[in-house]
């Protein structure tokens, strides 16, 4: 398994240091991504975890019509590049069509696959064609193995940069499961692994026009994903999730999140320690 370089202090994979991406789901305001950005990377920094800032500029595969999607791309880009000019930290965001990904990756330092778009060639032609590092986000109907696929189409277009994140497998009817084999599975594939710790709760439609989730066990998924073996750690987080415009049920509470990692930081530099290959 290799690592990747996101900018010349973060490398993720290879027994590097554990990285935190996070951030709200998707951009509300200027104010309130700076405000955020801030105090995670202030957490992150307490803890020497490496930290990259998530949030989406536009969520294209909200349940219902009349839910809050975020901001056009030229905004919401604006927004990002304020994140890494002030706040000094790379950004992670999603790209859901293929003539997005050059304009994206002019501020993005990671471009992300939605886990529903992972099989969309051009979408991956696209996004390896940037050169910047991918997370492709495993589609909830994938097995681990099928991501293989993925990674053949992405190295394809010169694409070696790339991150593999489980976030749950579709489980009957709004329920998701994680099966943990995933993350070694995975990791067979030459690339580091993620693990998305907030979607793997999610209930998607389970509220009828907008998704469920159940936050409450975020930690223990994550501790147990950390125990696996992981190189990067993604959590959604937000100030009062209960206010959120979208994925409220499944954030984390900004207020818990400095607890939570230290207990995950344990255990993860325990599995780090052992003289076996991480994840083995």
């Amino acid at each position: 398994m290799t690592y990747i370089q996101i900018t010349d202090t973060i490398s993720i994979g290879d027994r590097q240091p554990l990285t935190l991406i996070g951030g709200p789901c998707v951009i509300e305001s200027e104010d309130f991504t700076l405000k955020m950005a801030e105090e995670i990377r202030q957490i992150c920094d307490r803890l020497k975890i490496s930290f990259i800032f998530k949030s989406s500029f536009d969520k294209a595969n909200r349940t219902s019509i009349s839910s809050f999607r975020g901001y056009p791309m030229d905004r919401g880009l604006e927004i990002l590049q304020k994140v890494k000019d002030k706040i000094g930290v790379p950004v992670l965001t999603d790209i859901h069509e293929s003539h997005q990904a050059a304009t994206v990756a002019e501020v993005a330092d990671v471009l992300q696959i939605p886990a529903f778009l992972c099989r969309q060639t051009d979408l991956l032609l696209a996004a390896a064609a940037t050169g910047k590092a991918i997370n492709v986000k495993k589609g909830q109907f994938l097995a681990p193995w099928d991501m293989k696929n993925v990674v053949t189409k992405l190295e394809s277009a010169g694409a070696n940069n790339i991150l593999l994140t489980e976030r749950g497998t579709c489980f009957g009817y709004n329920a998701l499961i994680v099966d943990f084999r995933s993350l070694p599975q995975m990791r067979e594939l030459g690339y580091p692994v993620v693990f998305d710790a907030t979607h793997s709760v999610q209930m998607p439609g389970g509220k009828g026009d907008k998704t469920g989730g159940q936050r409450e066990f975020v930690p223990y998924l994550a501790k147990a994903a950390a125990a696996v073996g992981i190189d990067a750690l993604f959590m959604e987080v937000h100030e009062n999730p209960d206010l959120a415009p979208s994925d409220g049920p499944n954030m984390m509470f900004l207020a818990d999140l400095e607890k939570t990692l230290r207990e995950i930081l344990d255990i993860h530099n325990l599995q780090s320690s052992k003289s076996i290959p991480v994840g083995v």
